[in-house]
C-alpha cells in the first residue's frame, strides 16, 4: 500500500491491480500523485483505479489521468478508470479528450 500523499491525496490498494484515489487532485500535488501513481501501477500489467474518493479535481488531475494512460499503452498494459468526477469529466469534454478517457473508462473487452 502506497503511503498517504502530500495534501490529502491518497492512493490505497494494489491487490490484483486494483486502486483507489481520494483527495483533492489538481495542481498542488499533481507531480507527486503522478510518480506515486506510476510507480505502485508499474508492478501490475492490469490496473483498475476507482476515482470515486476524488472530492475536487482540475485540469492538472486531467493531465495526470491522460499521462497514466499513455504510460500503460506504452508499456503494453491495461488502464481502466471507475467513477470519474463529472467535474474531470466536463474538463475533458471542454478540452476535446474526453474520448480518451471514455476508452479508460469500459472494460477491455469492449474496447
Amino acid at each position: 500500500m502506497a503511503p498517504a500523499l502530500q495534501g490529502g491525496y491518497e492512493v490505497k490498494g494494489g491487490e490484483g491491480g486494483r486502486f483507489r484515489l481520494s483527495g483533492c487532485f489538481g495542481f498542488e500535488t499533481a507531480n507527486e500523485v503522478l510518480e506515486r501513481g506510476d510507480a505502485a501501477f508499474r508492478a501490475h500489467p492490469s490496473v483498475e483505479l476507482d476515482l470515486s474518493g476524488v472530492s475536487d479535481a482540475d485540469s492538472a488531475g486531467l493531465a495526470v489521468l491522460l499521462t497514466w494512460i499513455d504510460r500503460a499503452r506504452r508499456r503494453g498494459h491495461v488502464l481502466r478508470y471507475t467513477a470519474l468526477p463529472p467535474q474531470l469529466v466536463a474538463i475533458a469534454r471542454i478540452s476535446e479528450v474526453e474520448s480518451l478517457l471514455d476508452a479508460a473508462a469500459q472494460p477491455a473487452a469492449a474496447r
